[in-house]
């Protein structure tokens, strides 16, 4: 039962990175914009909230200064990609290998001593249940957060007006500019937005999931945010699943290695990245599950008609 417990938490605080940074970039895409740059964003976003912590400010602000880095660094994509309409695909690769670049320039300094890790949630009584408590009611703010997120994305996307609107610039900015909404606004809220999540999951990295400086320190999970989102057929809960399940793949490889199993070490470690890219071969092989749900403006340039 122990070990039950360790895998069940261990999971969804894996995941939690994964579901703020994933989330975001269902919503850039939904309006029509690809940012491969998630990568980039994390990291400066984790450079800066670690910074704030080093720097005695206190843990919320830490998370909202990762959260604005973040936010910022998606603004520098949404000028080049938006504003001067340059190649999106070529944009979001700059913008992770600038984010790499700025987060070991911030981070030279930080040294090898950790911080003071963002502290769980105490219920009172419910933390304290057996079994339940440590299940539900002994995780950080920002787990509880990443759910929340969840629950407001699907809601919007789906039942809010702006929602509407949102998908209507990814199906067809064309048809949203004649009816008169502003294509290229819609699409820099949706991209800021974006960096915000990717700028919160990379400083949950930093304060939370790693209280340690590393570089690097997202280890691809960027990536993996971006394909979670095709995983998802762009579609909120199947982004969920698919951060629990990379989540869980990560935390049963870490088990695997403290259990001693006769396994080389570096094979365990890409089990979580192999089990992804097979997870894609097979929904890519699936073309109508793909189309049903991919905003067909994605990554197209949009210039208002004078």
């Amino acid at each position: 039962m122990d070990l039950f417990v360790a895998i069940f938490t261990g999971t969804i605080v894996a995941a939690t990175p994964l579901i703020f940074a994933a989330l975001g970039e269902l919503v850039v895409e939904k309006s029509g914009v690809l940012n491969l740059g998630i990568e980039g964003m994390m990291l400066v976003g984790a450079a800066f909230a670690f910074w704030a912590v080093v720097a005695g400010l206190p843990m919320p602000l830490a998370i909202l200064s990762g959260a604005l880095a973040g936010a910022g660094a998606s603004l520098l994509f949404g000028v080049l990609a938006l504003t001067f309409l340059t190649n999106q695909y070529a944009a979001g690769l700059a913008l992770a290998i600038f984010g790499s670049g700025v987060s070991a320039f911030l981070g030279r300094n930080f040294g090898s001593a950790p911080i003071e890790a963002l502290k769980p949630i105490h219920v009172p009584f419910l933390s304290d249940l057996p079994l339940v408590g440590p299940l539900f009611f002994r995780f950080d703010p920002l787990v509880y957060l990443a759910l929340a997120m969840f629950l407001a994305i699907s809601w919007f996307l789906y039942r809010a007006k702006g929602g509407l609107v949102l998908r209507t610039v990814g199906e067809s900015p064309e048809t949203a500019h004649a009816i008169g909404y502003r294509v290229v606004k819609i699409r820099y809220m949706a991209v800021v937005f974006g960096g915000l999540m990717a700028g919160l999951a990379g400083a949950y990295l930093s304060v939370a999931y790693t209280p340690l400086w590393v570089e690097n320190m997202t280890a691809g999970k960027g990536w993996i945010s971006l394909a979670l989102v095709v995983f998802a057929t762009w579609r909120p809960l199947r982004v969920l699943i698919g951060a629990w399940l990379f989540g869980g793949m990560t935390i049963l490889q870490l088990q695997g290695q403290a259990l001693g199993l006769a396994v080389p070490s570096e094979l365990l470690s890409a089990l979580p990245y192999f089990a992804t890219i097979v997870v894609l071969v097979i929904i890519s092989r699936n073309r109508q599950m793909l189309a049903l749900h991919f905003p067909a403006s994605l990554a197209r340039p949009f210039r208002p008609a004078s």
